[in-house]
């Protein structure tokens, strides 16, 4: 005979409990749902001086930021201080100001960019 704590007995026996007691499973609260919010970054990079149109989607609930996309391309790992994204791409290490709104990225010394962003 198997022992009633394993990992699929114990779970088949909770719902069991659950649904003879009447509970209902926790409905998830509208205002947690995460939203987007787009920012189309106009970024002039030296000394090339050249402008790439950079967007940026940042996914957040109401108490975190929960993703962060550049051009479309989900980004391996952020942080976030006051409103400040830190993040890097591509050996790019960039800087996105929400609340200034502007753009700051450094290709480890090689080449650098600053830029306005606008919400789209």
């Amino acid at each position: 005979m198997k022992p009633l704590h394993t990992g699929f007995g114990l779970l088949v026996f909770a719902t069991g409990v659950a649904g003879a007691q009447g509970t209902k499973p926790p409905q998830a609260d509208r205002s947690a749902r995460t939203q987007e919010v787009s920012l189309s970054c106009e970024a002039v990079y030296l000394p090339a001086r050249t402008t790439w149109t950079r967007l940026v989607t940042i996914g957040y609930d109401q108490k975190r930021v929960r993703s962060v996309q550049i051009d479309g391309v989900p980004v391996y790992t952020f942080n976030v201080r006051e409103t400040v994204i830190l993040t890097s791409t591509d050996n790019e290490r960039i800087q996105i100001d929400t609340a200034t709104q502007t753009w700051t990225s450094d290709f480890r010394g090689a080449a650098t960019s600053q830029g306005r962003c606008e919400r789209r």
